[in-house]
């Protein structure tokens, strides 16, 4: 198995982040969103937190699908904060989605009702940190949905993954696509962490060739 190779922590070249943001995750996103309503249907209001929300795409989604929830967005990049303010407002949306441009591991908010996250945990140099952090936001009992890459076997495998399904994206995308699959965390890894702080009965599924997701309640 390939080792991990870590990558910046946080994304916050301004060009890289409008790249991103212009990128087509709508099946991944919608996805994301379709799930958590499809796992937790009886979470029809209340507090939800993303943590490394991004340009705000799924925060957006999720109100919109879910309009009587309050959602707090949390990341560490202030171009991504940039526009995912500037996309929630485009929206009308202000007024349930509120974002934190801070570290999630010093963050504090009010008590959610449940954790979610997409891609951030790739990176994170210590993944026990993000695990911690999301007990920690979160009130007894609160229910979690996490997505993030499956680091392959091989570079050669993460390579043929970047060009099975990023070849006519831009450059940079397919850079930052291929280096996310080679800081991500395999399947046993992500165990492993849910094992050590006490988390085992959330329970994980791999869905497809280049992801999987966490889900259950705390």
């Amino acid at each position: 198995m390939m080792e991990r190779m870590l990558e910046p922590e946080l994304m916050d070249d301004p060009e890289q982040a409008l790249v991103y943001s212009k990128a087509d995750f709508e099946e991944e996103n919608q996805g994301f969103v379709d799930r958590f309503r499809e796992y937790y249907p009886d979470l029809t209001q209340g507090h939800v937190v993303d943590l490394g929300c991004g340009p705000g795409d799924i925060v957006i989604r999720l109100a919109c699908a879910s309009p009587n929830l309050r959602i707090t967005g949390v990341d560490a990049s202030g171009p991504m904060i940039d526009l995912a303010e500037k996309a929630v407002a485009e929206k009308g949306l202000a007024d349930r989605i509120q974002f934190r441009r801070e570290r999630f591991q010093t963050c504090i908010v009010d008590p959610a009702d449940a954790v979610i996250s997409n891609s951030l945990l790739h990176h994170v140099p210590n993944p026990l940190q993000f695990w911690y952090a999301a007990k920690n936001l979160a009130m007894p009992g609160a229910r979690v949905l996490v997505m993030d890459l499956l680091r392959p076997g091989s570079f050669d495998e993460a390579q043929a993954i970047v060009d099975r399904y990023a070849s006519e994206e831009p450059a940079t995308l397919r850079r930052d696509f291929l280096n996310s699959l080679l800081a991500a965390f395999t399947e046993d890894e992500v165990a492993s962490q849910l094992a050590e702080l006490n988390l085992s009965r959330l329970l994980i599924d791999v869905p497809d060739d280049r992801h999987w997701i966490v889900g259950g309640r705390l």
